[in-house]
């Protein structure tokens, strides 16, 4: 069973999974890491669950064009979107207090619609 380390607001969790589990699922269903995972739409568009991976990663598939499009040069700082990735090897990740989304959200002004 894949181990999951995860970091939030200077808190450490630690939890055992199922092989070939998504995070975002979990908390879904009131499953570690539930509460204190950070997620939205769970289909790659708002960003909330984005998670800087700190180890495992090479055991990741490589950025689908969702994480790319909603991350941008992100994915090369080790950043993911939990929603996208099913886990199949232990890892270390962590999240902002302030989710990618509210960082990187384009505002309807700022792309000059009304």
């Amino acid at each position: 069973m894949p181990s999951v380390v995860f970091h939030r607001n200077g808190e450490t969790f630690v939890g055992e999974i199922k092989e070939n589990t998504n995070l975002v699922v979990r908390a879904g269903i009131r499953q570690f890491p539930y509460p204190n995972f950070l997620y939205g739409c769970g289909m790659g568009k708002c960003g909330k669950c984005a998670s800087l991976i700190i180890k495992g990663g090479e055991h990741l598939p490589e950025p689908n064009w969702k994480e790319k499009k909603r991350l941008g040069a992100r994915i090369e700082q080790g950043y993911r979107l939990a929603c996208q990735l099913w886990l199949t090897h232990d890892i270390e990740l962590s999240q902002e207090a302030t989710p990618l989304a509210d960082v990187v959200a384009p505002t309807v002004a700022a792309a000059g619609r009304p």
